[in-house]
């Protein structure tokens, strides 16, 4: 077996009895500081007829109701902060649905919570000071970067903030700095190890070790092609912007699902239609309490992950709960590079450039990077238009979408009433990856 690696040992190890007693210790205080504090939760709890009083642990987490994206939308941006705004040091930000973000507030308490918690997966990958761990998630509002970032601080690594992109600087730093820790999207990862294949590359010669990668889907095939490639071990990393950001989950040496921070987020699995809570093993929607937050404490936030939950003994000796790859969505929602992209967000930019919601998006996988296709139908009027007057619009098409969604599709309009209907709706997603 593996050296075993540990960030922060005897709360990653603690016996699952004592990690449950500080779950409910931990869950009656921010109970109350969520009731206390924030207004738009505390009037949820008031309509189910909770008070702070019945909550005694963890055994009464049912009682409490959800919270949902459309919660987050309604309450932006300072409905759901729960501290002063002078006590906040940053925010973090997913792409709007409708043109309305999620904003994320972390006072500074938040934001090393967050960095140790990055820190467990930059050691369980085998992170030390003695590594150079390369960050090329995006930064800025994106909490892949600062949240890798930080955690690399917090381990002692030389790190390398190189964000997304430029691929030639990459392999530069990478090679000639000796990184040993690459942390990125695996679509990316895997062009990288493309790209310095095509420059004469072996896996012996590129001095990466380990790789962690998130942010989007991608299958076993795919890291085993990821490893093979580069000469590494890859490991997934779990984390949504609204409990945080990346460090949610992690894996280990095993491989085999991602340990929870349980000490600072306790998971459910629901039934994604009734919202009954499901017992361990079974498939459903994952539910995130966050039990440590200051600025933005979330309790029983529902991700539309469907995953499994897993105690099983791992042989790393961690004992926090596993949590499986994410198998699909409860809602509409893609991830396509690393970017949220919801149907809604399409329909409003048509709408707004004078389109009907008549589209389509097709979705590929095509040499381990994400392709992005919104076929879109055109007026009658449009479809009479010259082939370089359809070539503009499909530019500037193209252009007011990536404004909405930070990312960049191709637009294919076409022509009226040509998208297949199936019971009088269009059928508004392909997606063609295998991702499970």
């Amino acid at each position: 077996m593996e050296e075993q690696r540990y960030y922060q040992k005897e709360i990653e190890t603690m016996p699952v009895d004592e990690l449950k007693k500080l779950q409910s210790e931990k869950l009656v205080k921010q109970v109350k500081h969520v009731y206390e504090n924030v207004p738009y939760y505390r009037a949820l709890m008031d309509e189910k007829g909770v008070k702070p009083e019945d909550i005694h642990g963890i055994e009464d987490l049912h009682l409490l109701p959800f919270l949902t994206k459309s919660d987050l939308r309604d309450a932006y941006p300072y409905g759901l902060l729960a501290v002063p705004l002078e006590d906040c040091v940053r925010i973090q930000s997913t792409s709007g649905t409708t043109g309305r973000r999620v904003v994320a507030f972390y006072t500074q308490k938040d934001v090393d919570l967050w960095e140790d918690c990055c820190a467990r997966a930059i050691v369980a990958a085998g992170g030390t000071k003695q590594d150079v761990c390369q960050v090329a998630y995006g930064y800025g509002l994106f909490t892949g970067g600062p949240g890798l970032n930080g955690g690399s601080h917090r381990v002692g690594c030389l790190t390398l903030p190189m964000s997304s992109g430029n691929t030639e600087r990459q392999i530069q730093f990478m090679t000639d700095l000796n990184a040993t820790i690459l942390c990125c999207t695996p679509s990316y990862a895997a062009y990288l190890g493309e790209s310095l294949v095509e420059k004469g590359y072996k896996p012996e010669d590129i001095p990466l070790k380990a790789g962690i990668f998130g942010a989007e889907p991608w299958t076993e095939e795919m890291r085993q092609g990821i490893e093979k490639t580069l000469g590494i071990k890859a490991y997934d990393i779990y984390g949504l912007t609204e409990t945080s950001g990346p460090g949610v989950a992690f894996e280990c040496c095993e491989q085999s699902g991602m340990h929870i921070n349980e000490d600072h987020f306790l998971a459910e699995i629901i039934d994604p239609d009734t919202g009954e809570v499901l017992p361990e093993g079974s498939k459903g929607e994952l539910v995130f309490t966050s039990l440590d937050k200051e600025a933005f404490p979330l309790l029983r936030y529902r991700t539309r992950d469907i995953c499994v939950l897993s105690r099983k003994p791992c042989s790393c000796g961690r004992t926090h709960i596993k949590m499986s790859k994410p198998m699909g969505r409860s809602d509409d929602m893609l991830i396509i590079r690393g970017v949220n992209v919801f149907p809604s967000q399409i329909e409003t930019v048509l709408l707004n450039e004078g389109y009907q919601p008549n589209y389509q998006i097709v979705v590929d996988r095509v040499n381990n990077t994400d392709t992005f296709d919104v076929n879109v139908e055109m007026s009658p009027e449009q479809f009479s238009d010259t082939v370089s007057g359809v070539t503009a619009l499909e530019k500037s098409l193209a252009g007011a979408l990536k404004t909405m969604l930070g990312i960049n599709p191709t637009v294919h309009l076409v022509a009226p009433k040509s998208i297949t209907r199936s019971e009088g709706k269009a059928v508004r997603i392909i997606d063609k990856r295998k991702l499970i």
